[in-house]
């Protein structure tokens, strides 16, 4: 199918490669026109990628009804694109939500396009920088027709049984507000668990420990390998890595949820305020650990160890 990606940051980018890759006719826009214009050249011999210089041409590209994903950060960013596009679409065009919005802005968002015709999806997608070799899983919420018109373009985005449409409105965006929560849960042990072998009396293989615990231990997993990684990149000490851990909004609206909704959520929550304590005392080993794991499966930046901003 035809479909725009309006931002070409980490994500962006790797949605539209992975879309032209698997036969899917892409436009490309991005505030830096440069990026889609290097974006398409590198399509030439695997795939179909067509720059938009504005948001206009875009529109004029494709034939209706449009299907435009927007992937810039969320908060104003998405929420000025989100308007421009919808001054330049028209009556039974969709917009898709792919970035980490809020899932009430994402209601908002839907109900205030429906009043000038336009459709509107929200996508959480999971994956990070790795989305575009692995697949991104995607949690996909809004009207159900309007979901299986652009179903086609997620299970080409998707790895195989990694998409899932969620429900009305807000509930894509929601599952992956809690996705995010559960994952500071995940990071914060095992950052505290390495912490706990890195100051032991024992001289312990930390990137041989996190390779030796993914084969057959209950407690295996992706970002466990990630872990092995990083320690085998940066060393057993992390040392060049400074343990300053941002947060970027998810964790903060799954903890609030809880609390609206009287649901006891102790571990994320203290996951979470661990991050903030980070930013003030960033000098903890599991601090460490979690800012290696946010770069290898998102390419957050770290800061070098040393760095007082």
């Amino acid at each position: 199918m035809q479909i725009a990606i309006a931002g070409l940051g980490r994500i962006g980018a790797g949605m539209a490669r992975r879309l032209a890759r698997n036969g899917h006719d892409v436009i490309a826009w991005n505030r830096t026109a440069a990026v889609a214009t290097d974006l398409a050249a590198e399509q030439k011999n695997g795939g179909h990628v067509t720059v938009a210089d504005s948001l206009e041409a875009l529109v004029a590209l494709m034939s209706a009804p449009r299907h435009v994903a927007v992937s810039v950060p969320s908060g104003d960013a998405t929420g000025e694109l989100v308007d421009r596009l919808a001054k330049v679409l028209s009556a039974g065009d969709v917009i898709i939500d792919a970035g980490n919005s809020n899932f009430h802005d994402s209601q908002r968002r839907s109900a205030d396009l429906e009043a000038g015709g336009i459709e509107f999806l929200d996508m959480g997608v999971s994956g990070g920088i790795w989305g575009l070799e692995v697949g991104f899983c995607a949690m996909v919420g809004g009207k159900r027709e309007v979901f299986d018109g652009f179903e086609s373009a997620v299970k080409s985005l998707a790895p195989e049984n990694g998409y899932l449409y969620c429900g009305p409105s807000g509930a894509g965006h929601y599952v992956k507000m809690v996705h995010n929560g559960i994952e500071y849960g995940l990071m914060q042990a095992y950052g505290e668990g390495f912490d706990i072998m890195h100051a032991s009396d024992f001289e312990i293989d930390l990137a041989a420990v996190s390779r030796l615990w993914n084969n057959g231990s209950v407690i295996r997993s992706w970002l466990l390998e990630l872990a092995g990684d990083a320690f085998a990149k940066e060393g057993n000490d992390l040392a060049d890595i400074r343990g300053w851990v941002a947060d970027s909004g998810e964790g903060r609206w799954t903890v609030a949820d809880a609390i609206e909704h009287d649901v006891p959520a102790p571990i994320i929550t203290l996951s979470l305020l661990q991050r903030f304590r980070s930013r003030r005392d960033p000098d903890s080993f599991s601090d460490r650990v979690l800012a290696a794991l946010r770069n290898e499966f998102g390419g957050h930046s770290t800061k070098p160890s040393g760095d007082g901003s």
